[in-house]
């Protein structure tokens, strides 16, 4: 996954993929071809206006983009025309003496000039003390390097402001008169900012507050995000808010990874406003805010789009608002002013806020830049550079911003019914909050982790030991999972509830989440191995369950895949695969067994998982492998070989105009050489790579655990102390086969085609489903009689996962005159009693909810 811009050029798009997988296309065209095939491995491009969920409901939120306008007072717009003055004259003689590093250090002022008087008087200091040292010392800086503007915009924030303080000794005088001449100026317009920024009179602030004021940010508590190009605006613009009230969070380049992730943690838990420069435009997620302002605009509209994707992004709950602050009576304002109404234009006539996606492609052949800087120069005249904007007529714009999404490159098919089919999967699989929840609940117990559950529901963690904390001393552990916070004032285990709430939501892959799993496993994993005793209360079960972890790895010894895997041995000796679940159902015995009657040969489960389990497992991940090598041979070999064969035919085009007298330097040939054994060995490498990775082996499999499990005893069986009802509720093979067998008929009758799963411990005992494609899991309970009903814990939290999927079938009466009875979403319906000693949820009033089958 990847927001970088590609700018809507096909090129620039092949050679992003070719970042994944080089040399797989040898040109755009093959690309085409490749999409156009629905082969394209790699790609499926959609705009997040496209987005939708599977009953077509948008995944993102609207954006709403409003220009704030304003006039600069009297006294900032003297100082505004004073700067800018100075700004154009020392640019336009930097570039008649062929001096861009200076010209580009003068746009950085104006810049400055656009963010905010704090701003541009902090950064005319800085620049006079620079050249008064200069001055006095009777020597002129000349940097030698030609700076790249564009490179310049690509390095991380810290680096490029040392750039820009080298810049700022720059200046394109000649002798030390010029120089003094420059430094009069400046000094000047230092007198000038401190005058304007004496009188406390911003319009921009005020614009800010009234902002504020009127989306009642202080009286609802609602987070705010406020984005400025520069660290001295930042600074004052903190200071400012704080002075108002408010709890205020920051992030900047100077910041270390570690304290930007702090205070993204203290503004989600704490702070209402954070303050970012452009490096919280990336890697940060701010979905638990909706607010946006830019307090300054980039000149580089890809800035724009990437710190509207803080919040724009999944697990937005909220209609996003961003407000662009512009002084319409500035050079940069009136450019800035047009752009956005232009935006805005197209935006209604698509019908779709995407135009906000590809903002830098809309004037083709000019950026936002080049206007910016002819208006500053004074190269051309403001009417003229906003006719720019007209001569793009609607209808146009509307295509760039489509070529722009490049959708005729993107993958644009998509295999529904395989996708539906692994969402089938992925919901009967899932590993619902509620077993997240109940595993961090004991985990927390037995790791001394302060929890408490709060009145809205959500958890509070008060205190987080160093002994998790410690994990923050692993920099692969960050890198992979973030920081590991002292605590976290409101968390949840579902999804939807923790994007509602503005909560962590933690899950799978959520730091706390992490290192409470790996430090149990540091202090546990030998007590796992040495095994544990559990009691089945339904007393059928009598043997041992094994845990293993089976690896299988490719030819490149790295890991294709992993796979848990649970197996039953009897005292018979007898191995079959089981569902790991299946210790929910079962008791806890506290005593652990002397000495097992049952034989523990760790090499015969160890030979059951490989012959039975990892061979198939093998098998499947080759499938998928091969079904890519294919794909990496159609088109990555031929295109290195086409690649090949052009090189061979420049060379020989070489040699033969060399034969014919012309003067070719053996340096261009030499060079073509090396471009054809460059691709000879690249194809050699993706041949071998390709042969690697479908060369599979398993590795031994590890045993994690093991339990015995006892059948509880007739004195033992506690159901009868919670029911008097013995008859009723013990299991019986018989009553429960009849009641199996009147709900697949049922099943059949009503259309539907019904698959027996009861053996398998997956929380219902069968799978049906229609022509359609809707699903039924259905979980049976046959009675002798009537009465009560139990449901294993695996059932209930399964009942909790599928909510309407999920159907109750009690046949009652089944040996004599068998009635059966139907509850959908029997989580929703009943309430059952949860009882500790049998491990189950008794429910006695079921008939209250059920419906008589037809």
């Amino acid at each position: 996954l990847t927001a970088t811009p590609h700018r809507g050029d096909p090129e620039n798009f092949r050679l992003l993929l070719d970042l994944l997988e080089p040399g797989l296309f040898a040109n755009s065209e093959m690309l085409y071809k490749a999409t156009q095939n629905k082969e394209n491995p790699l790609i499926l491009r959609r705009l997040k206006e496209d987005l939708k969920d599977f009953d077509g409901a948008p995944i993102f939120p609207p954006r709403k983009v409003k220009t704030v306008k304003y006039n600069l007072s009297d006294d900032e717009k003297e100082l505004y025309n004073a700067v800018t003055e100075y700004v154009q004259e020392y640019f336009n003689k930097a570039l008649e003496k062929e001096n861009r590093n200076v010209a580009f250090a003068l746009t950085i002022l104006q810049r400055r000039l656009a963010s905010s008087v704090c701003a541009i008087r902090k950064s005319l200091e800085r620049r006079l003390k620079h050249l008064e040292e200069l001055y006095h010392k009777g020597e002129l800086y000349h940097h030698k390097v030609e700076y790249d503007e564009e490179i310049l915009e690509d390095l991380e924030e810290k680096e490029r402001w040392k750039e820009e303080e080298l810049l700022e000794k720059l200046t394109s005088a000649e002798n030390l008169y010029e120089l003094k001449e420059e430094i009069e100026k400046l000094e000047e317009l230092v007198d000038l900012a401190k005058k304007v920024e004496e009188k406390h009179i911003e319009t921009k602030l005020n614009e800010l507050r009234k902002l504020m004021e009127e989306e009642k940010i202080h009286k609802t508590k609602t987070k705010l995000l406020i984005f400025t190009e520069f660290k001295d605006t930042l600074e004052y613009l903190v200071n400012k808010l704080k002075e108002w009230g408010y709890s205020v969070a920051f992030i900047h380049g100077g910041m270390r990874l570690d304290d930007r992730i702090r205070a993204e943690a203290e503004f989600r838990n704490q702070a209402q406003i954070m303050v970012s420069t452009e490096a919280g435009g990336e890697g940060i997620n701010l979905q638990f805010c909706w607010i946006m302002v830019n307090y300054d605009i980039p000149w580089n509209p890809n800035r724009l789009e990437q710190r509207m994707g803080r919040i724009h992004r999944y697990g937005q709950q909220h209609e996003v608002h961003i407000y662009n602050l512009v002084a319409v009576d500035t050079k940069e304002g009136q450019i800035l002013n047009r752009l956005f109404d232009k935006l805005d234009q197209i935006r209604k006539h698509l019908g779709s806020d995407r135009v906000f996606d590809v903002i830098g492609e809309l004037l083709e052949g000019k950026t936002l830049k080049d206007l910016i800087i002819d208006a500053i120069a004074n190269r051309r005249t403001m009417e003229d550079i906003l006719k720019e904007f007209e001569r793009i007529p609607n209808e146009k714009a509307i295509q760039i911003v489509k070529k722009a999404s490049l959708e005729a490159l993107a993958t644009r098919h998509i295999n529904l019914s395989k996708i539906l089919g692994d969402k089938r999967k992925a919901l009967e699989n899932r590993l619902v909050p509620e077993y997240v929840e109940e595993f961090f609940k004991r985990g927390a117990k037995k790791l001394n982790i302060k929890i408490e559950k709060r009145k809205d529901g959500l958890w509070r963690v008060e205190s987080v030991p160093y002994e998790i904390r410690e994990h923050n001393q692993s920099y692969n552990f960050k890198l992979k999972f973030g920081e590991v916070q002292r605590e976290y004032p409101k968390i949840s285990f579902e999804k939807e509830k923790a994007f509602r709430a503005q909560a962590e939501f933690v899950a799978m892959g959520h730091p706390l989440l992490e290192a409470m799993i790996e430090t149990i496993q540091k202090n546990f994993a030998q007590s796992a191995k040495d095994g544990a005793v559990f009691i089945d209360p339904e007393g059928k079960r009598d043997g041992v369950i094994w845990f293993l972890e089976g690896e299988i790895r490719d030819g490149k010894n790295e890991v294709a895949g992993k796979k848990l895997f649970a197996i039953h041995q009897d005292k018979n000796n007898n191995f079959s695969f089981i569902n790991p679940a299946i210790l929910w159902d079962l008791k806890p015995e506290k005593k652990n067994l002397e000495q097992s009657e049952i034989s523990l040969d760790k090499d015969a489960v160890i030979s059951f998982v490989i012959s039975n389990g990892l061979e198939n497992y093998k098998k499947e991940l080759l499938e998928i492998r091969k079904r890519d090598a294919e794909i990496k041979r159609k088109y990555g070999i031929r295109s290195l070989e086409s690649m090949i064969l052009e090189s061979e035919s420049k060379i020989a085009n070489y040699e033969e105009r060399r034969m014919k007298g012309e003067n070719i330097p053996e340096a261009t040939i030499q060079n073509e050489v090396r471009r054809k054994e460059d691709l000879e060995r690249k194809k050699q490498k993706l041949e071998r790579e390709i042969e690697a990775e479908t060369t599979l082996y398993f590795t031994e499999p590890k045993i994690l655990g093991v339990v015995r499990v006892l059948p509880a005893k007739p004195e033992e069986f506690l159901i009868s102390d919670v029911i008097n009802d013995v008859d009723t509720m013990v299991s019986d093979e018989e009553i429960e086969k009849i009641g199996m067998e009147i709900a697949m008929e049922y099943e059949r009758k009503n259309g539907r085609i019904p698959e027996d799963v009861s053996s398998e411990n997956l929380g219902y005992d069968i799978r049906s489903y229609d022509e359609q494609g809707n699903y039924r899991y259905i979980e049976v309970k046959a009675r002798a009689t009537e009465g009560a009903i139990a449901l294993t814990p695996n059932e209930w939290l399964t009942a909790q996962k599928l909510q309407n999927e999920y159907w109750l079938y009690i046949v009652v009466n089944a040996s004599t005159n068998p009635q059966l009875y139907l509850i959908q979403n029997p989580y929703a319906k009943l309430k059952p009693e949860e009882v500790i000693d049998i491990v189950r949820y008794v429910v006695k009033d079921w008939k209250e909810n059920a419906e008589v089958a037809r």
